[in-house]
């Protein structure tokens, strides 16, 4: 199934919902890391892409777990966005109770939380560059509690394990994609 969406109308709907541009960063990163896996899994990569770029869209006009990112749904269909692309982003999230069926659903909830771990790891080099991250910082990191809280290292784990990847060499994609779009995530140093 071919996306009837492109990347430039996809980003329009993020430039015209978002204003932080973290949380624009965020979704660049879940982008990239989606790509790598469409590739690597033979699948489309624009529609995973797209899929990546909207999944949190919504955040900021819907800042809860009661309404994000269910009340986003009927702003997407509006939009004319593939339902398929739709339903992975209601599966990103386990409050929503849309189970993740498809490739590319395990894929999405696998990717977003650890690129925020990522990002964390990179601002705390000296350099704040993503190129300076090994997989064993992050592991170090990891084990941290403290560090980075946000990002959900049981939802990490999970999402790695439904991919069917081991989570050290899932950390090891995720960044390698990470680093391909350095500069649009702000993180060249």
């Amino acid at each position: 199934m071919g996306v009837t969406m492109n990347r430039d109308e996809a980003l329009k709907i993020v430039h015209e919902y978002v204003k932080n541009e973290n949380l624009i960063r965020h979704m660049l990163a879940v982008e990239a890391a989606m790509r790598f896996y469409a590739r690597k899994f033979g699948e489309d990569e624009d529609l995973w892409g797209i899929a990546a770029l909207l999944h949190d869209f919504d955040w900021e006009i819907h800042p809860t777990l009661e309404d994000h990112p269910l009340a986003g749904a009927p702003i997407l269909k509006e939009k004319g966005v593939p339902e398929v692309i739709i339903r992975a982003i209601l599966s990103h999230a386990d409050h929503t109770g849309v189970p993740r069926q498809s490739l590319m659903e395990r894929a999405l909830f696998a990717c977003d939380e650890i690129t925020g771990l990522i990002t964390a790891v990179a601002l705390v080099r000296p350099s704040k560059s993503i190129h300076d991250v090994k997989v064993k910082s992050v592991k170090k990191k990891w084990k941290d509690k403290s560090f980075a809280a946000g990002a959900n290292r049981a939802d990490i784990a999970k999402g790695a394990e439904e991919l069917g990847i081991d989570l050290w060499e899932h950390t090891e994609n995720v960044l390698t994609a990470m680093q391909s779009v350095a500069g649009d995530l702000g993180l060249e140093g």
